[in-house]
């Protein structure tokens, strides 16, 4: 299969290249190539002829999206539209990859592929704007969304909670924000499945489970064992950013299950991830 893979120095996009190895790939990101210009895209798009674009480039900097709203929509709503409108352009089908901030968070049980769309951000309105272009433009589409992704070879939270404990023995973690912790290796190979099914549609792939950031960085310390870390609980609200998270936006797997693809529990991926990469943080 032809694919070309946008965002491709992201995590999530490194970690698709070792999952699509038998696949034909053409790789693009910033600077080369910047999905907000039309033209470039066409131009790649044209040059490579892809059957499947999965589309990972985003601006995913959910404090900066807030302090420039205007720059949020044009990378992941009009550049997605850019990448759409290429899709069509050939004839390929395309993976969309998106986030549970295109939820309120108030739904305690967490959300289904099919509820409605309203973020309380400016990334999550961003996102739910591709999202929405996606549908208007094409038929043959997956929508991915997904949560607190992490992946080796950057920053993440897993990589912040050990820094932080290391050097201060004090953490301050948010107890009432709920998600799903995700490795990036096991959501790029429920990637790399479902563009082998055609079952076109939304789909939540995050690890099965989910936890508070507290929960989470408390596990972390327990798999790095890392003990005598003063852990303090507090409300989201006493956390100082700019952007504000949907407090409880847990995503249910509901439309891969029924096709057969599900992901491990979130603390089997979470012990694999640091059982292989901790060491390199």
């Amino acid at each position: 299969m032809r694919i070309l893979l946008t965002g491709s120095s992201g995590q999530l996009g490194r970690t698709l290249q070792s999952q699509l190895l038998d696949h034909t790939l053409a790789l693009i990101d910033l600077p080369e190539v910047d999905i907000t210009k039309r033209e470039q895209i066409y131009a790649t798009v044209d040059s490579f002829r892809p059957e499947v674009i999965i589309h990972c480039a985003a601006y995913t900097d959910v404090d900066g999206c807030i302090q420039n709203p205007d720059l949020a929509y044009l990378v992941n709503g009009l550049g997605t539209q850019n990448v759409a409108l290429a899709c069509q352009r050939v004839g390929a089908e395309m993976v969309h990859i998106s986030t549970n901030e295109v939820f309120a968070g108030d739904r305690p049980q967490g959300y289904e592929e099919w509820m409605e769309l309203r973020p309380i951000n400016a990334y999550g309105r961003s996102k739910a704007a591709g999202e929405i272009h996606v549908r208007n433009i094409l038929r043959h589409f997956y929508i991915v969304r997904t949560a607190w992704l992490y992946a080796p070879g950057g920053r993440n939270f897993i990589h912040s909670i050990l820094q932080k404990s290391q050097q201060t023995g004090q953490l301050r973690i948010v107890a009432d924000e709920i998600g799903n912790p995700t490795y990036s290796a096991d959501l790029a190979n429920a990637i790399a499945r479902l563009i082998t099914t055609h079952q076109y549609g939304a789909y939540h792939f995050v690890n099965e489970g989910a936890c508070s950031r507290l929960e989470f960085a408390l596990e972390v310390l327990r798999l790095g064992g890392i003990g005598g870390v003063d852990v303090s609980p507090i409300l989201g609200s006493q956390y100082s950013r700019a952007s504000t998270p949907p407090p409880f936006a847990a995503l249910n797997n509901i439309a891969g299950a029924a096709i057969g693809i599900t992901l491990r529990s979130w603390q089997e991926a979470l012990a694999a991830y640091v059982d292989q990469h901790v060491q390199n943080l």
